[in-house]
């Protein structure tokens, strides 16, 4: 027999007002929400943990749940705790919220610290949320729009099933002079594209990944970096429809190109989405190739 929940006793009004404040209500009651509280690039300090347990245990059932977004969930916040909860947390310099038509809160590997890391992606994720999540809170997009960072082609935070994905870079170059023929770096490449034959390496950049991880393998200095960066993949989304993001046709160099070009799309979107309908909806409706046009300048 299908469970029966509690009908909420909270004006339809309201629960639209507390959601676009960061609380969702929590089905399972009749007056509760759960409320998200931002860590901005999935990096937080013994401070904040201190303060959202303090706020849990004062404001809500004591219980804190971690979302895919990276945001920190006090569980089960009475109604008539909400806009003290709010009140408490800017005291301390936190923040939440994270909900509506508009860019959602950034989601980060830890390539930084990470051994495959090949960006710093706690700080290109933080620059990101100031630009981005803080400097357009107020500008309402089509729909809900996810940003995701990460640090190497092992993709661990999906990037590719965002509506922007940044993936760290590193394109190996081959000196056939210096080759020995060694197939250290065919042993060592994880996707199987770099090759030896006639004692030379070779790696198909069409396949590559890019993930660098051959490069140091190389004892005779055969391996070089050809081209380091970022990849910007666009279109991607996750849930009841999935697409896969589909990378722009360049790797960017510098952290201030991918910044741009993460701006360019989002008023890309903006402009031309229509209501409801999610950026890689826009992408296929209008064409691949028009949107890259229009975000890289490239149009005739």
């Amino acid at each position: 027999m299908e469970k029966q929940f509690p009908i909420c006793t909270v004006p339809a009004a309201e629960v639209a007002r507390v959601k676009a404040m960061g609380f969702l209500r929590d089905k399972t009651t009749e007056d509760k929400f759960n409320c998200r509280v931002l860590t901005v690039n999935g990096k937080v300090g013994a401070d904040f943990l201190r303060h959202v347990a303090e706020a849990a245990d004062h404001f809500g059932s004591g219980e804190v749940a971690f979302t895919s977004r990276l945001t920190c969930e006090i569980q089960s916040v009475p109604y008539e705790n909400v806009d003290a909860l709010v009140e408490f947390l800017h005291s301390k310099g936190l923040e939440c919220g994270g909900t509506g038509a508009k860019i959602r809160p950034v989601v980060s590997c830890k390539g930084t610290t990470c051994q495959y890391g090949l960006i710093d992606t706690f700080e290109l994720s933080r620059d990101i949320h100031e630009r981005f999540f803080d400097g357009m809170k107020d500008v309402k997009l089509p729909h809900k729009f996810k940003i995701a960072v990460g640090g190497c082609p092992n993709n661990c935070v999906k990037p590719d099933i965002n509506d922007i994905g940044v993936i760290g870079q590193r394109a190996p170059h081959v000196d056939t002079e210096k080759c020995r023929g060694c197939k250290l770096c065919e042993k060592t490449c994880p996707v199987g594209v770099m090759k030896v034959t006639d004692k030379k390496a070779y790696v198909d950049p069409e396949i590559c990944n890019r993930c660098g991880r051959c490069i140091p393998s190389c004892k005779f200095g055969a391996l070089s970096i050809e081209k380091s960066g970022y990849k910007v993949c666009i279109g991607g989304r996750w849930g009841k429809k999935v697409a896969r993001g589909i990378p722009l046709p360049k790797i960017f160099e510098t952290k201030q190109e991918v910044l741009d070009v993460i701006e360019k799309t989002i008023n890309f979107y903006k402009e031309n989405g229509e209501k409801g309908e999610r950026f890689a909806d826009t992408i296929a409706r209008i064409g691949f190739e028009n949107v890259t046009s229009v975000i890289l300048g490239t149009q005739a």
